[in-house]
């Protein structure tokens, strides 16, 4: 009697599972067959910021399986690197990885997406961009520009690049011809420097030929990689013009509208995996990376207080022009601000007295 229920019980439960499993089945042989292309404006070498941008794709195609197949590829492969933009909104590619900040000169609104001098951390721009309105505020600039966006990567804070002569008073900037990003080349020309935007791949030559006299690029994982060293030995800190810096997906809108339902949620969970995997990778790659490029001979710098001082006092300035100048900056910018002074606050309390008595111990031992 009892084995005559146990069958029937076990038949019965064999066909709800049967039942459950075959709509799974059905939807999966019925995932439509979606493939995009994604240019970026890194070369492979950088597999931290190429990297992350690679772990998407292979994510996504996991959670898809392997029905959304998405092709990366590396700078000046499809198109030049600083125009990978333009292909996103173009439709020529279904989307473009890039920084945001490239793109001022169509915006100045453009810089949030990635940093603004003087601006938050790693923790405070992802505090804004997922939970504090960044994301969506991006995005609803983007809207005009025919192109939707998500993180995909974040550097932490970097360092402030490799010169040829130091730094020593402001007078220093005058003349110098610095690659530099974003509206940090705003800001320093206020100071008398020449910005140059140049992609990763054309920064050694640059210097080498003396086309520059000093590039900043991230920090000593990637500064490596690029050989920056050998061709400018004063290695210069703090970055102050990216306390971090977020690395974008952009995807042409039409593109992502025309995606299913869950092909979009596999999107933003492979995106929010590799933003967060990109600043852990720098935290472990940076510290060892920085002992070899003092070994082989960089010699570390930090810049005055006046130097900084005056830095601020520009980037100040700057905000309130291009306030004035773009109606899509001037909206950003007042939440941005009142969101970084609440971080700063409430920093103040906890990880900056921690970090400060962490590093003068070390210091002492």
């Amino acid at each position: 009697m009892e084995r005559r229920k146990f069958l029937t019980r076990a038949g019965v439960a064999g066909g709800v599972a049967a039942s459950m499993a075959a709509p799974a089945i059905a939807q999966s042989s019925t995932r439509p067959e979606i493939r995009w292309r994604i240019a970026s404006s890194y070369p492979k070498t950088l597999d931290t910021i190429y990297g992350a941008m690679l772990m998407v794709t292979k994510r996504v195609a996991e959670l898809t399986d392997n029905k959304f197949k998405i092709s990366l590829h590396a700078a000046g492969e499809l198109v030049p690197a600083l125009q990978v933009l333009d292909a996103a909104q173009s439709g020529s590619v279904e989307a473009g990885h890039s920084a945001s900040y490239f793109y001022i000169g169509k915006d100045p609104a453009f810089g949030f997406g990635t940093a603004l001098p003087f601006g938050l951390n790693a923790r405070g721009q992802n505090a804004w961009m997922y939970e504090g309105g960044g994301l969506d505020a991006n995005n609803e600039f983007l809207a005009a520009h025919g192109v939707t966006s998500l993180p995909v990567g974040n550097t932490g804070a970097q360092m402030a690049g490799w010169y040829r002569k130091e730094i020593k008073t402001v007078d220093d900037f005058k003349g110098l011809k610095f690659r530099v990003g974003g509206l940090a080349g705003m800001v320093l020309s206020k100071l008398g420097v020449v910005p140059q935007q140049l992609a990763a791949g054309d920064i050694y030559t640059a210097l080498e030929k003396g086309v520059l006299d000093a590039a900043e690029f991230v920090g000593p994982f990637d500064d490596e990689r690029l050989s920056l060293h050998k061709v400018a030995k004063y290695y210069y800190y703090p970055g102050w013009w990216e306390g971090s810096a977020t690395l974008t997906l952009f995807i042409n809108q039409k593109a992502w509208d025309a995606l299913p339902p869950d092909y979009k949620a596999a999107l933003r969970a492979a995106a929010a995996e590799a933003n967060q995997w990109s600043t852990a990778k720098y935290d472990v790659g940076n510290p060892a990376a920085l002992r070899r490029l003092i070994q082989a001979g960089a010699l570390m710098r930090s810049f005055s207080k006046p130097v900084m001082q005056a830095s601020y006092k520009a980037a100040n300035e700057l905000y309130d022009e291009l306030s004035e100048k773009s109606p899509a900056f001037k909206k950003m910018y007042g939440p941005w601000l009142k969101f970084r002074d609440e971080q700063i606050t409430w920093g103040q309390y906890c990880e900056m007295p921690f970090d400060s008595f962490m590093a003068s111990t070390r210091r002492a031992s």
